[in-house]
């Protein structure tokens, strides 16, 4: 099934935001978020604070408005996978589909995750965010598993599990400035919930 087509307003107004979201976010990185007022970014961005709140309703949105499609990406990506992959593999490669998508520029997400990690608020509104998105991704998840008793929980708790594993990777990756394989730490995130293999030794006779 094809997408609906998107109008030439929303593709306007998707430029508009994403141009205040640039210049706010190098004011926020001078002078410091909680320091920074509306009618600062109005004044940087050239337009009035009433313009300025009809896009961003908090400032916490201008600064996580590179993540607004996130959850889309990961839908998006469970849809392409294949059916006969286990939720949990599938899981795994939208996380990746979303590490793609926001590594674009390695030294600005560095920065915007810095941010976000120095500041409660942020913290605060990208867990709301990941909440938003949960619904979503758990019924594409469940789209190409049968239902059984209890499916409906477990979908729940692994894309809850995948979503903050993605979070513990980007954080460890901005903390090595952006050094370390994203893939590799997919790889040993989703690795922690794999059962271990046990390992039978002999009782001493």
């Amino acid at each position: 099934m094809s997408a609906a087509p998107v109008g030439t307003r929303e593709i306007s107004r998707h430029a508009v935001r994403a141009e205040l979201a640039r210049v706010a976010f190098n004011r926020f990185c001078l002078t410091g978020f909680n320091q920074v007022t509306f009618s600062d970014l109005s004044e940087a961005a050239g337009v009035s604070r009433s313009t300025f709140l009809r896009y961003f309703g908090t400032k916490e949105d201008v600064v996580l408005f590179v993540f607004d499609p996130v959850g889309d990406v990961i839908t998006d990506a469970l849809d392409a996978e294949r059916a006969n992959q286990d939720d949990w593999s599938r899981l795994r490669n939208a996380m990746e589909s979303a590490v793609t998508f926001l590594v674009r520029d390695v030294q600005e997400l560095v920065t915007i995750l810095g941010l976000i990690e120095q500041t409660p608020a942020l913290c605060a509104r990208l867990r709301e965010k990941q909440t938003e998105w949960r619904p979503e991704i758990v019924a594409r998840l469940q789209k190409t598993t049968p239902s059984t008793v209890g499916s409906s929980i477990i979908a729940n708790v692994r894309v809850a599990a995948a979503l903050e594993i993605l979070w513990i990777v980007l954080a460890q990756w901005s903390a090595s400035d952006g050094q370390e394989d994203l893939g590799k730490l997919l790889d040993a995130a989703f690795a922690a919930f794999s059962t271990p293999t046990c390992q039978q030794t002999d009782a001493p006779s």
